[in-house]
C-alpha cells in the first residue's frame, strides 16, 4: 500500500514538473527536502504524532520549507499532511526522484568488488556501463566487501550481474552437493 501511495504523489508531482518544465529544479528541490527529513528525525517524529494536530503540523512545514522550495512542492507536501499520509513523504520523494532521474536517463549503479578499484579502472566500467545501457549518465557507488573474494557484483535497478568469485564458488557447491555418488 505505502508503495502504491508513493507511486500515485510520487507521479502527480512528475506531471506536474512536466508540464511547467520544471524537471531539473524540482529534481534538485526534492532532493534537499529528502535530506531535510533525513537528516531531521525529530521532524519526521513531529509530523507522525498523533497528539499534533494537522494544522500544526502543516505550520511546521510551511516554516520550514516556504520559500525555500517551489511552491508546487510545498503544496504537495500540504497536501499530505492533509490526507494523514505524513509517514510515507520519505517514500514519495525517493519515488519522484527516482522517476525524474530514469526520465534523464541516468542511472543509479552499485558497484561491489574485493579491492578499492582506481580511478582509472572506475571510469572503464562506467563507460562500458553507458556503452551497454539506455542510459546517458550514471551515479556510481562503489564498496569494497572482501567476503566477495574477487571479481564484482553490479546492480542497476532490479538487475543484478555477480561475476564475484564467492558466488562462482557457491554455485560450484551446490552442483557438487546435488551429484549422487554410486556405490
Amino acid at each position: 500500500m505505502a508503495k502504491l501511495i508513493s507511486n500515485i504523489y510520487g507521479d502527480a508531482l512528475f506531471e506536474i514538473a512536466k508540464e511547467k518544465d520544471k524537471v531539473d529544479v524540482m529534481l534538485k528541490e526534492a532532493s534537499w527536502v529528502l535530506s531535510v527529513f533525513e537528516e531531521n528525525k525529530d521532524l519526521c517524529q513531529v509530523l507522525s504524532h498523533p497528539m499534533i494536530s494537522k494544522d500544526e503540523k502543516k505550520d511546521v512545514v510551511e516554516n520550514i520549507f516556504k520559500g525555500n522550495t517551489d511552491d508546487d512542492i510545498l503544496g504537495l507536501l500540504l497536501t499530505i499532511l492533509d490526507k494523514g499520509r505524513e509517514k510515507n513523504i520519505k517514500d514519495i520523494f525517493e519515488y519522484f526522484i527516482s522517476i525524474v532521474k530514469e526520465y534523464k536517463k541516468i542511472g543509479i549503479v552499485y558497484v561491489t568488488t574485493a579491492i578499492s578499484l582506481s580511478d582509472e579502472r572506475k571510469k572503464e566500467i562506467e563507460k562500458k556501463l553507458i556503452d551497454t545501457t539506455e542510459y546517458e549518465s550514471l551515479e556510481m557507488n562503489y564498496n569494497v566487501d572482501k567476503d566477495i573474494i574477487g571479481g564484482m557484483i553490479i546492480r542497476i535497478k532490479d538487475r543484478i550481474v555477480d561475476s564475484s568469485i564467492k558466488n562462482k564458488i557457491d554455485i560450484i557447491s551446490k552442483d557438487l552437493h546435488s551429484i549422487q555418488l554410486s556405490k
